[in-house]
């Protein structure tokens, strides 16, 4: 019997250990990374496609969804959500560049 308790507890153990990071999902968006962005498309890019796969970066403005503005610098990232029009839609400020795209995947995820 405590065979099969602890065999069942290293199971769950083992489970929980390889559940990773919650992705959120939504509908596919593309965003064009704005002009004025001064952090690197690939460091943008390499986030997004480990936390949100649904979001792609283009560089083809007609293409895109949404506008993204990635500012800011280690330990003071700024990245703002721009709709076609030029309305600001969401805007965070984070430490971390892992969760400045975080944040915009879960607002994006929550959009129509």
């Amino acid at each position: 019997m405590k065979k099969i308790i602890v065999v069942m507890a290293i199971l769950t153990l083992a489970g929980v250990a390889g559940a990773g990071p919650e992705v959120p999902q939504g509908k596919p968006r593309k965003l064009v990374l704005a002009r004025q962005s001064t952090v690197q498309m690939v460091d943008v890019m390499k986030d997004f496609s480990d936390q949100c796969p649904n979001v792609t970066l283009t560089t083809d403005p007609q293409k895109s969804d949404y506008m993204l503005y990635a500012g800011g610098w280690s330990g003071a990232y700024r990245f703002m959500v721009i709709a076609k029009g030029g309305d600001t839609l969401y805007a965070t400020k984070t430490v971390m560049l892992s969760n400045a795209v975080k944040d915009v995947c879960k607002y994006l995820s929550t959009r129509p």
